[in-house]
């Protein structure tokens, strides 16, 4: 090592070290970083036998993750955290919860009595044959705290050294937790609130007004029935809890099967499925008679309780589509636009009509085969100069939706 570097890092004391810091920049998985450190500093003479890495993010379900390491040549295991998690008396009484509430440190040799606070993880190391156990806070920038924690099996527990090398550790891997959950808590808003294509295209720096690709898609828009009345006469609450019924049932399907929401319209959903698969258009019907029978099933627990079944229409086509970047010069949008998207909206205007839920053109049903599909017959759609085969599901043969305009 050159005199340079000893003065920029005085403190590195190990090969696995070295390596952290020169190297770490190789992996930009967390998870993946934390298993290849393990292994370093097993390598570099750290007695780990079992180690955790527990990281706070952000996320519609989960407030974190926790990664389980182990000298046994099993790979890594990671649990996603849910609010549930964090309320049991497991957590309560964990050194985990006293590290994201400002507590320094835990150091617990559990071959001798304990010293401090007896938390329930103790009974569980000791089970799994370790001695020494050693808890650390990963501080961010921010003031956010994760937390990282290491056991031995080996006797006499960590040595004064093992330690020194430990927390020199902390300060570098805070920085590099601090960095990936940064990115990954960035990717999941985007996922979130704007689709993963569309976030993946936003990651990719594709930001600029009028950026686009036409795509060959199927094209999926659904709206609730009679949603105005509803709003009118019904409580805010019952109001959301409609709208959140209505968008799981349709929305698990759509992402079940490959495709991907583009956007909430109020009481409408749209989504594609890119035809880069020959199986596109068949994943796209499947989730289409998904989201048929889940709010079959919501109808008749409606039914249960008094209420009405949910009336929405469901359009189904596939073409030509421009997915790119439209709006303001500082506010812009992800979305997909062109004569499909519109065929496409103008088929679920026309369930209101035809007494179905689900109503899809002819060139989708080429796409899936028309033997699999009920005809509906000829209608005009607007904008079209002759009329057009149109499909419904089988499904829905004997079980007319009665669509009152």
């Amino acid at each position: 090592m050159s005199k340079a570097a000893t003065l920029l890092w005085p403190l590195r004391r190990s090969p696995a070290l070295d390596w952290f810091v020169r190297m770490n920049h190789e992996q930009p998985y967390l998870d993946n970083l934390f298993d290849e450190l393990c292994h370093k500093l097993v390598e570099d003479g750290l007695p780990i036998t079992r180690a955790t890495l527990n990281v706070r993010g952000l996320h519609p379900q989960f407030i974190g993750a926790s990664v389980i390491w182990r000298d046994d040549g099993r790979p890594f295991e990671m649990r996603f955290i849910s609010p549930a998690d964090v309320e049991g008396p497991s957590f309560h009484n964990s050194p985990i919860k006293a590290l994201y509430e400002g507590a320094e440190g835990v150091r617990q040799r559990l071959d001798m009595p304990v010293s401090g606070p007896q938390y329930g993880i103790y009974a569980d190391l000791r089970a799994e044959g370790l001695v020494d156990y050693v808890a650390r806070p990963l501080v961010g920038s921010d003031g956010r705290r994760h937390s990282m924690t290491f056991a031995t099996a080996r006797e006499g527990g960590f040595s004064t050294e093992d330690l020194f090398m430990i927390d020199d550790l902390m300060p570098l891997l805070a920085m590099a937790a601090e960095a990936r959950v940064g990115r990954r808590i960035t990717k999941t808003i985007l996922e979130t609130y704007v689709g993963k294509e569309a976030g993946l295209q936003i990651l990719a720096g594709n930001i600029r007004r009028g950026v686009h690709e036409v795509i060959e898609a199927a094209v999926w828009i659904a709206d609730l029935a009679h949603f105005s009345e509803l709003v009118d006469r019904s409580p805010r609450e019952e109001v959301l809890e409609v709208l959140d019924t209505f968008f799981d049932a349709m929305g698990k399907p759509i992402q079940d099967h490959g495709g991907e929401i583009l956007k909430f319209i109020g009481d409408a959903v749209m989504c594609v499925f890119r035809l880069d698969s020959p199986d596109a258009s068949q994943r796209a019907l499947a989730a289409a008679r998904d989201a048929y029978h889940a709010m079959e099933a919501i109808g008749q627990e409606r039914r249960s309780r008094g209420l009405e079944p949910l009336g929405y229409g469901l359009g189904l086509h596939v073409g030509q589509v421009i997915f790119g970047n439209i709006g303001t010069q500082d506010r812009l949008d992800f979305t997909v636009i062109g004569p499909a998207v519109n065929e496409a909206a103008r088929l679920e205007r026309l369930s209101r009509t035809l007494s179905r839920h689900v109503v899809i053109s002819d060139a989708f049903a080429d796409q899936v085969g028309r033997d699999a599909l009920i005809p509906l017959g000829q209608h005009q759609l607007r904008g079209r100069e002759t009329p057009i085969d149109l499909f419904g599901l089988p499904e829905e043969e004997g079980n007319p939706w009665s669509y009152v305009v």
